[in-house]
């Protein structure tokens, strides 16, 4: 059976110690391209030589707080010393090695171990990454590594800040879909939209072009071309995926025509402007009545003197006649 390490190791880091085992190994190539006169793949079982039939990657599954264990094997049949580096890349990033750079003597292989710590707040799922290797003096290898973050698993999607504006003929659904969860998802949209009469858009669902990782958001937009003129539309989105995850979000869209809009505008102006016009009328006309009115007033006033101005008037012409006396 493939040897398959799984094993929880108590401690953070393995002691740094590389196990040379002098052999004229000759170890499969890993799953990149063969670097010239050593190879490195994962070491099997009971320090034999690494086989065609033996693993061609890494695979460690534990829950978060785990620190996991496995081997490198890196072969050396030339008649040269090789020194090679290692690092890890992906969640290869969670490695230990016991040492990051190996000498291996000639016709010997080397038994690299390493621990992977899974963190405390990792989410479980499914991780990638790979162990590199790299020569000083040429030759490059990467032996792929597949962790499985165990835990439970949930599967959530949301459809968060819906909008429709029109542009032309068109309109432009915009919306940002979330992955909520803790699994990678692969969303599938369906959009619908019922104005007043009844449906007016029927899209059926489609898979997202890329994955979602968890705990990421991704703006999005769909094309509606050929939305009605004059209506009020109640646009609705759906996304599904794996596991039960499902979301749905609404947005309002209301369509009318420049004309409508502008014809009430105009009808407003007119109106508008006719009422100054008749209060302007009628302040023009108060005016002028009442002037007339003063100007009535003032002709009776010099016409018709009082009763007691006309006798005072005669009486003073009778004084200064000639028979009048001193």
């Amino acid at each position: 059976m493939p040897f398959r390490p799984r094993t929880a190791v108590s401690g953070a880091v393995l002691a740094a110690a590389v196990l040379l085992c002098p052999a004229a190994a000759a170890a499969r190539p890993a799953a990149a391209q063969a670097p010239p006169g050593w190879s490195a793949a994962p070491a099997p079982g009971a320090g034999a030589a690494p086989r065609a039939q033996d693993r061609p990657f890494f695979y460690l599954e534990g829950a978060p707080g785990t620190v996991l264990a496995d081997r490198l094997s890196l072969s050396n049949p030339t008649g040269r010393t090789v020194a090679v580096r290692l690092r890890g890349s992906g969640a290869g990033a969670w490695l230990t090695l016991a040492s990051k750079e190996v000498r291996i003597p000639p016709r010997t292989r080397a038994s690299v171990p390493f621990t992977v710590t899974v963190p405390r707040d990792a989410v479980p799922g499914d991780r990638s990454g790979a162990l590199l290797a790299t020569g000083q003096t040429g030759g490059r290898a990467a032996v792929p590594l597949h962790l499985r973050v165990t835990g439970p698993v949930l599967s959530a999607l949301t459809v968060e800040k819906v909008s429709v504006r029109g542009a032309g003929g068109s309109a432009v659904i915009r919306f940002t879909l979330v992955n909520r969860g803790n699994t990678v998802l692969r969303p599938r949209i369906a959009v619908r939209a019922d104005g007043l009469f009844g449906p007016v858009l029927r899209r059926a669902a489609r898979t997202l072009p890329s994955a979602l990782a968890p705990g990421r958001a991704v703006d999005l937009t769909e094309t509606w071309h050929g939305p009605p003129a004059l209506d009020a539309v109640e646009v609705r989105l759906t996304a599904t995926a794996a596991g039960g995850a499902h979301g749905a979000a609404t947005a309002s869209y209301i369509a009318v025509p420049w004309g409508v809009l502008a014809a009430p505008a105009l009808l407003l102006a007119v109106g508008a402007g006719g009422l100054v016009a008749v209060r302007r009328r009628r302040r023009g006309a108060g005016r002028g009545g009442a002037r007339g009115e003063q100007a009535a007033q003032g002709t009776d006033g010099g016409a018709r003197p009082s009763g007691d101005g006309a006798a005072d008037g005669a009486a003073e012409l009778a004084g200064t006649g000639p028979g009048a006396r001193g």
